[in-house]
């Protein structure tokens, strides 16, 4: 008798109290993030053999990664070595297309390098969004999306089914410093 009692106060005050009702409501409209526990990018890395180094300062007037919303748009980056120094040339003159997809390849590491910095944990990139290749190569070149196949496969590789992106994979005359790719990308984050 007592527990029916208590249900029916209950429900009395739920039904006569709106601010109850309404708080009740906005606690369950609330989109919920469910985050998988398997999902871990830095795991991947280690087992890739990929140590990230610290990104440096921009050499002009930009920065990194600029964040609207959930959105990272990231600069765009080039296959720069444990040297400091880029690989160079062009696709179909200077380089082979396995070549160039290493250097894509390292293009990836080094914009991978920049969110793990920018966010401090890997786990925040909900997906790859967008990657926008560019190859410099001779006018007669047009194997781009091969050589841009370095830096898609990477992001598949370490943030799996959310590594896969929409893409843009073109020739250029020339890049700075004559580096042989630029890569920027569109990342959305977990909230």
């Amino acid at each position: 008798m007592k527990t029916s009692l208590t249900v029916i106060l209950v429900a009395l005050l739920f039904s006569c109290n709106p601010s109850v009702e309404k708080k009740m409501e906005n606690e369950t409209s609330a989109p919920v993030q469910i985050i998988d526990v398997n999902y871990n990018p830095e795991a991947r890395l280690k087992e890739l053999g990929i140590e990230l180094k610290t990104p440096g300062t921009p050499v002009a007037n930009y920065v990194h990664a600029v964040r609207s919303g959930t959105l990272l748009f990231l600069a765009g980056k080039g296959p720069k070595k444990a040297d400091g120094k880029n690989i160079v040339g062009k696709l179909g003159a200077d380089l082979t297309i396995e070549e160039g997809f290493e250097a894509a390849r390292l293009a990836g590491i080094n914009q991978i390098a920049v969110l793990k910095s920018e966010l401090g944990n890997l786990n925040k990139v909900k997906r790859i969004v967008k990657v926008n290749g560019m190859v410099n190569a001779i006018p007669e070149f047009t194997d781009q999306s091969k050589v841009i196949n370095g830096y898609s496969d990477l992001m598949v590789a370490v943030f799996g089914e959310r590594g896969k992106h929409a893409r843009a994979a073109v020739g250029m005359g020339s890049l700075p410093g004559n580096m042989a790719v630029e890569v920027e990308m569109i990342v959305e984050l977990y909230e």
